[in-house]
């Protein structure tokens, strides 16, 4: 069996910790709990015929008083950014990590989760916004929704199969 780390990184409140519960135990609550620090979660995916175990470091939220240390991100196989569709301004807090993780460990197999997609009324990023991230950044994006579950398993999958090349992403689309 292969493992791999993989990173949750983002803004405070962007759902990280919901996103990695909904995956891990297909569960949600409404109660905000502030990672402090590092919650460490696995989870076996099978793709294909390889078994891959998957343990995601769910790290504290990015702001102006807390910072992301280069040292939670060594040996991550693969990054989630995560973005919260309903506040634009966590895209700037996701440039910056992505850069801290190049500049930390190199480039890795990277997703930007723009979560909160049960709330697309409360958006502030349109599809303009999206489409311009993808064709002026080369992100990929998902849009997830850590209550309903929408995207939170493909994301994984397709950030598994980045890691390991299973060819799971041509198959899926």
């Amino acid at each position: 069996m292969i493992k791999k780390k993989i990173c949750m990184l983002g803004s405070f409140g962007v759902g990280k910790t919901s996103l990695v519960q909904r995956f891990v135990k297909s569960i949600f609550s409404e109660k905000y709990l502030t990672t402090i620090g590092v919650k460490i979660d696995q989870k076996t995916v099978q793709l294909k015929n390889q078994e891959v175990n998957l343990i995601i470091w769910d790290i504290h939220g990015e702001d102006e008083f807390q910072k992301i240390k280069s040292s939670y991100l060594m040996g991550s196989s693969g990054v989630f950014l995560v973005i919260d569709g309903t506040r634009s301004n966590t895209i700037d807090t996701a440039e910056y990590l992505l850069d801290l993780v190049e500049k930390s460990i190199g480039k890795q197999p990277f997703i930007v989760l723009v979560n909160k997609c049960d709330l697309k009324e409360e958006w502030e990023l349109s599809n303009e916004d999206m489409d311009k991230l993808e064709t002026e950044r080369s992100w990929q994006i998902i849009k997830t929704s850590a209550k309903t579950g929408e995207g939170v398993e493909e994301a994984f999958k397709l950030l598994t199969d980045k890691m390991i090349g299973t060819g799971f992403d041509e198959v899926s689309r």
